[in-house]
């Protein structure tokens, strides 16, 4: 039985292993908002099923999926993909999923974050996100992980990055904006982190990725590879707004150390060299809600390999049909040498508004075991 945990994780020892970790599992969300994935979200299902299947290869792979859509989950999915039947309001399960904690037993807990689809009332993304706050809460029962509840404190999964030892990376851009927790200093969302993280050391940089509508999400512009190393989105283009934006990022990183001490290594991994726009064939496939964020002709999408996904056996890497898909691939192959790349286109997935580890979130523990 999962229950409700009254102390903070960082007094009891718990904390948020790196990614690069050994993984339990997998949580996915079967995509099918009108208003994140047009044309009925044929394209972007296939892709998650793809993201997915590769995933499942080396851990276990959870897909939440709403009722109506059990059936062909099912039938795009093989069996070992386990299928849950839950409603959610949206497919970003980094985001709405709990963040999982260990401590030095591996036991496994918790935490669930309050979530306003990226905003709330000052610039949420859509009105409605009540089942997604309650997706992290309703997994932990799922599981039978014990939780720390963390309303009202506002966070996403991809606002934070964790290097296992101590060290927290965020942006200010998200962590800052006017939606999320307001009527707290930029120290006591520190504490907060440092208390439900079990983090001593957070690194505030200043952006994401240029027009990231999460307010620039840190998961798609940094990320650590193993403690003391990041990879950080990059361009040469000093006319690309982005230039100016990871310039800023990496003179933080080079002056910072980490909660061991250690001065970062950071490799630059290149951004797409064309930029990935919204077409005019894209637009009439979205169905919006009253008050959700629209698409338009043109708009410039927050394109970035740094979203990508480690598991157990792999990394499953977005791809863009760039002149720099392979360099990003080979790139992120030597920086993980014992898992195999996977390259997956991911357009239709950006599409929706993020990436292939927008749409994972990991479960620390060894594969195969029960959590």
């Amino acid at each position: 039985m999962s229950t409700v945990i009254n102390s903070l994780p960082s007094a009891d020892g718990f904390s948020m292993p790196g990614e690069f970790a050994s993984h339990h599992g997998c949580l996915m969300i079967w995509p099918v908002r009108p208003g994140s994935w047009p044309f009925g979200g044929a394209a972007a299902r296939k892709v998650f099923a793809q993201a997915a299947e590769a995933i499942a290869e080396s851990e276990t792979l959870y897909m939440m999926t709403d009722p109506e859509h059990l059936e062909e989950a099912r039938s795009m999915l093989s069996e070992r993909i386990h299928i849950l039947p839950f409603r959610t309001d949206d497919a970003w399960a980094r985001d709405v999923g709990p963040t999982f904690l260990i401590n030095e037993k591996k036991e496994i807990r918790g935490v669930d974050w309050a979530f306003n689809a990226w905003g709330g009332e000052v610039d949420g993304l859509y009105q409605n996100w009540q089942q997604d706050d309650q997706a992290a809460s309703a997994f932990c029962r799922y599981l039978n992980v014990d939780r720390y509840d963390a309303h009202p404190f506002v966070l996403e999964g991809g606002a934070i990055h964790s290097d296992g030892e101590g060290t927290v990376l965020v942006t200010e851009a998200c962590l800052l904006s006017k939606g999320r927790n307001p009527f707290l200093t930029k120290e006591q969302i520190e504490g907060k982190l440092k208390d439900y993280l079990g983090a001593e050391k957070v690194i505030w940089l200043p952006h994401g990725i240029w027009q990231d509508e999460t307010n620039e999400h840190v998961d798609n512009v940094c990320a650590f590879t193993k403690p003391g190393e990041v990879v950080l989105a990059w361009t040469d283009d000093e006319k690309d707004p982005q230039y100016g934006y990871s310039a800023a990022d990496l003179k933080v990183l080079e002056k910072e150390r980490d909660a061991r001490g250690r001065k970062l290594v950071v490799h630059k991994l290149p951004i797409p060299a064309r930029p990935v726009c919204v077409t005019a064939k894209d637009l009439p496939g979205y169905q919006y809600e009253e008050g959700e964020d629209e698409r338009e002709e043109g708009e410039r999408l927050a394109a970035s390999y740094v979203n990508y996904y480690v598991a157990n056996g792999s990394v499953i890497v977005p791809q863009f049909d760039d002149v720099n898909d392979k360099k990003a691939v080979e790139i992120l192959g030597g920086l993980y040498p014992d898992r195999k790349i996977v390259p997956l286109y991911a357009r239709d997935i950006l599409l929706g508004g993020g990436n292939i580890h927008c749409i994972t979130q990991q479960i620390p523990g060894k594969a195969g075991e029960t959590v």
